[in-house]
């Protein structure tokens, strides 16, 4: 498809879109009441919700049938697709890495942002500083995964270079289990502490100055004002850091593709999830684990969204 047909479907669709808009506004605007603006806003409503089911709602309730299917979803086997994900050694070692990845990747990242946001905090080369460590957040997770695996290279890798020339040797990074799985989730911390730095460092400035000041005529300083004072202050802004970043690090798919392609006892669930629907074509088995990441995620996005609700009652 040229460019010119691409650009003349996208205005086909602004087009249409504005159509639809411009049909709901003629048709509800008549109806001069109260039952006519809730006419109105059900209008606008309606399509919204039916666009939610049908790529939403739809394919989850679809997930959750055909993880109750066999490999080939032709006859319902109950759960035996789960029952095998907790009993297969392999895809219990799918679960241990995944694991280890959301207790480890969450509680550094937001720590890293946390110290160098204070760090940082109201220093000369403060812009400097953060952009610098921001600028991994610019970096998609594929490009992220791509430097890394460069630096962790046997033959031409940095990592290795270094460790030669230090007299410690060189290392089959990505190889060797356990380990290759800790340096995997450095990739994903060095993207997300710029992130977790950014949004702490906003929490941090929008602490009111009244109460550092009293603070300080207290003779709180250094590490008693971070411990009494930065932390409690900025907590809600904590959770929902360490909420975000471990919702992305059960997403955490392109990392292990690019990198080792979940061979050398590294893979995790989304990745497992696409190897078994995509390559082995175990439609059930996939199925299943899709419904376990969604299981696994929903309790951190409620646990978010309450701590969301209490500050905004505040």
């Amino acid at each position: 498809m040229s460019t010119g047909e691409k650009l003349l479907q996208a205005l086909i669709v602004v087009a249409i879109f504005f159509a639809v808009v411009t049909l709901i506004l003629t048709l509800t605007s008549r109806v001069r009441s109260r039952a006519g603006e809730l006419i109105q806003s059900m209008a606008f409503v309606l399509p919204a919700v039916g666009l939610v089911g049908v790529g939403l709602l739809y394919p989850a309730i679809n997930s959750i049938n055909l993880s109750l299917k066999d490999k080939y979803s032709t006859k319902y086997v109950g759960f035996d697709n789960y029952k095998t994900i907790f009993t297969d050694a392999d895809l219990l070692r799918v679960l241990g890495n995944t694991a280890l990845w959301v207790v480890v990747t969450p509680i550094v990242a937001t720590l890293i942002g946390l110290i160098y946001a204070v760090l940082t905090d109201h220093a000369r080369f403060e812009r400097t500083a953060k952009a610098i460590i921001f600028l991994p957040m610019a970096i998609s997770l594929v490009g992220a995964s791509l430097i890394w695996k460069f630096v962790y290279d046997d033959r031409i890798g940095l990592l290795n270079a270094f460790t030669d020339t230090v007299g410690l040797g060189r290392h089959h990074w990505l190889i060797n289990s356990p380990w290759n799985n800790i340096w995997l989730i450095v990739i994903l911390i060095w993207v997300q502490a710029g992130f977790a730095m950014t949004v702490l460092s906003a929490s941090i400035k929008a602490i009111p100055t009244d109460i550092i000041e009293a603070a300080k005529l207290d003779g709180v300083g250094g590490l008693k004002m971070f411990r009494f004072i930065t932390v409690p202050s900025i907590r809600p802004t904590l959770i929902v850091v360490l909420t975000t970043i471990t919702i992305t690090t059960l997403k955490a798919f392109d990392i292990v593709r690019q990198t080792t392609g979940g061979n050398y006892k590294t893979s995790v669930l989304s990745y497992e999830y696409y190897r078994q629907s995509f390559q082995s074509a175990n439609w059930g088995l996939g199925s299943a684990l899709a419904v376990l990441i969604f299981v696994l995620v929903l309790p951190v996005v409620i646990y978010n969204i309450r701590q969301m609700r209490k500050l905004e009652a505040r």
